[in-house]
């Protein structure tokens, strides 16, 4: 189950495609995840297709997954993941004609899997700090050409003195053909560590876009590793490559324009593309709220000394950023009013890092675009703008250097920042890699939606517990406006309008703003309760009804309330006037009420509640979370 494991850490950063190509419906994910052990046991790769007689230990296997499906599907208590199992065991039957395409089937897959984790391995440790070995070659070409040009040197001063000293020039021929050889493999050396200096670098601003990436991802709760040394050291390093070689050149004799040139176009491109943003400015800003924003340079120790290089933002419009990424131009007009818009590169020696740190910077007043149809001021985009000139050691020209922050959305008043921050979830989930500020797509599918909502609710929660099958799948349910509890939500698409423009069927609020009241309840009252696995979470009530209908009276279990923003509630097994049972719902405590009360104390004091779903007694469950201990209310 290993591989397993592995896989699922890495499937969040896959993309949908992948993984349906991965996951086919014929095998899909579902069976792996369920009998991820067992599979992982058996010997697929014994099979051979063209090995006939193997078909009835294919069948054989093709059984014992159907066996096993249907097993777990007996097991379940759940109703919807007890359908979903059932529903894939009978599709398995379509293979009984053909087994062995079963069998070479998951082969093929767990071959994918584990070149999927080979590839993020390499990529994990390809990031982890600069290529040593690229660049320790590079230096031994720049020590290779270096003496080569010595040893020339060396030829032209003998040949010299031997003119001076002899009249006979018989050794002259030779000598003059012994240069030109040199001075041949000279500039043949230098075209080869051209290139693969091009080459490092190439690698070199790839990692730079891809931590600007992983920096953006952040916000939705990715991992993300800020450390920007060894992207420094890799930077600082090719800098000093490209000077000694461009030295060489210079004294090459005759001038090399080719490599003049490409020289200069590899230094410009790495000086200009060594500005960071260290620290994003809040993607939610409140205009005549201050904040603070970091700018690094990763070049900062090789800045000529003189005049402080001073660093001025602006804030820039969408429309104005990918005119920017066209043009590579100043954006002339100013749609808004920033205070306290420049600041000093510094250079900090006990971290080795080149800040210039905006503080105190607010928005005084800001131009909106003309908005189209029911477009609000919480879905435009704006961001901050930086640049200064630099001048480098050993450079003869100073060079404009430029970066934009990650989109921002500007609002005036705290109660645009839930419709703000859903701008910007959207944004950071769904844009693509080097996109065309700041284009996102219009819909998503379901399967990214879901595992953006579970990334988001984690971080944010601070909590090793996800989101499970049954809330992902009540998740649809709401989202889609799709009663049906076996329905399977999988590949439907999500607008941004089901996300947070249209309201919920029946509700005064959107899908996005009934979600992150929820984050915020779970994040401030919750977070152990969550993580101790004692809240149920997101539940229909027709599930609801499904599984507490058999249990006895006194059983609950708390679930997320689906009528008001920010809110749990106990739903319990009570007796009814028939003699029957009947499922009832407690009104839901928000954040208010539990700020009066913890949810714990609460439980505690309700009497005919009992035992947590599906047969837990509270008091064993809860006791460390009530306020006053069992023994004492009693008296004891």
């Amino acid at each position: 189950m290993a591989q397993w494991t592995q896989m699922k850490q890495l499937i969040p950063y896959l993309a949908t495609q992948t993984l349906n190509e991965l996951y086919s419906p014929s095998f899909p994910m579902d069976v792996r995840c369920y009998l991820a052990n067992w599979i992982e046991e058996q010997r697929w790769e014994d099979f051979e297709p063209e090995k006939v007689d193997q078909e009835p230990q294919a069948l054989t296997l093709l059984d014992q997954i159907i066996s096993c499906l249907q097993n777990l599907a007996g097991q379940n208590p759940n109703v919807v993941e007890r359908m979903r199992l059932q529903h894939i065991s009978r599709n398995m039957n379509m293979f009984r004609s053909q087994p062995f395409q079963l069998v070479l089937t998951v082969r093929d897959v767990l071959r994918k899997e584990r070149e999927l984790l080979s590839q993020a391995v390499t990529q994990d440790s390809m990031a982890a700090a600069p290529p040593t070995r690229d660049v320790d070659l590079l230096v031994l070409k720049v020590l290779e050409i270096q003496d080569c040009r010595q040893q020339i040197h060396q030829l032209q001063e003998e040949l010299n003195w031997e003119r001076q000293n002899y009249e006979s020039m018989q050794g002259e021929k030779y000598q003059r053909h012994v240069l030109l050889r040199r001075g041949t493999k000279r500039v043949q050396l230098l075209q080869e560590a051209v290139s693969s200096l091009e080459k490092c670098q190439s690698r070199l601003i790839s990692r730079i876009k891809a931590w600007r990436w992983e920096q953006h991802q952040a916000t939705i709760g990715h991992p993300f590793d800020d450390n920007l040394s060894p992207l420094q050291t890799w930077c600082e390093q090719l800098l000093g490559v490209n000077g000694k070689l461009r030295q060489e050149v210079m004294l090459a004799g005759e001038p090399i324009p080719e490599l003049q040139e490409r020289l200069g176009r590899l230094l410009q491109t790495l000086i200009q593309s060594s500005l960071m943003v260290d620290k994003q400015p809040p993607q939610v800003i409140k205009t005549q709220s201050k904040f603070s924003t970091t700018v690094r340079y990763l070049l900062g120790e090789k800045v000529a000394p003189g005049k402080p290089v001073l660093f001025k933002a602006q804030i820039i419009t969408e429309a104005q950023a990918r005119n920017l990424g066209q043009l590579g131009s100043v954006p002339s007009e100013n749609v808004g009013e920033l205070i306290n818009n420049t600041a000093i590169l510094e250079h900090n020696t006990s971290s080795k890092s080149t800040c210039a740190t905006f503080r105190n910077m607010s928005i005084k007043k800001i131009k909106r675009a003309d908005r189209k149809g029911s477009e609000s001021v919480t879905e435009e985009k704006f961001a901050l703008f930086f640049t200064t000139e630099i001048s480098i050691t050993g450079c003869d020209i100073p060079y404009r250097i430029q970066m934009i922050s990650v989109p921002v959305v500007v609002i005036v008043h705290g109660s645009q920042d839930n419709n703000a921050l859903a701008t910007i979830i959207w944004d950071c989930a769904f844009s693509e890699p080097e996109r065309i500020p700041f284009l996102v797509p219009e819909r998503v599918p379901w399967k990214q939606m879901c595992r953006t909502l579970n990334s988001k609710f984690m971080s944010e929660v601070g909590t090793q517990r996800c989101l499970d099958n049954y809330n992902q799948h009540f998740l649809a349910q709401k989202i889609f406006d799709k009663p049906d509890i076996a329905g399977d939500y999988s590949n439907m698409l999500v607008s941004w309008a089901q996300f947070n423009k249209e309201v919920l069927p029946g509700r005064p609020f959107t899908f996005w703003q009934w979600f992150d009241g929820v984050i915020e309840l779970t994040k401030k009252h919750l977070k152990s309760y969550w993580s101790d696995g004692l809240i149920f979470g997101f539940i229909g009530k027709q599930h609801l009804h499904l599984i507490l209908k058999d249990r006895p009276n006194g059983t609950f279990l708390l679930r997320f309330s689906d009528s008001e923003i920010g809110g749990i509630t106990i739903a319990y097994v009570a007796p009814s006037e028939s003699k029957g049972l009947k499922i009832q719902n407690i009104q839901p405590s928000t954040k208010r009420d539990l700020e009066i009360r913890s949810l714990g104390d609460r439980i505690q004091d309700i009497d005919f509640i009992t035992h947590v779903y599906p047969d837990l007694p509270k008091n064993d469950v809860f006791r460390k979370y009530y306020t006053v201990s069992i023994q004492t209310k009693v008296g004891v």
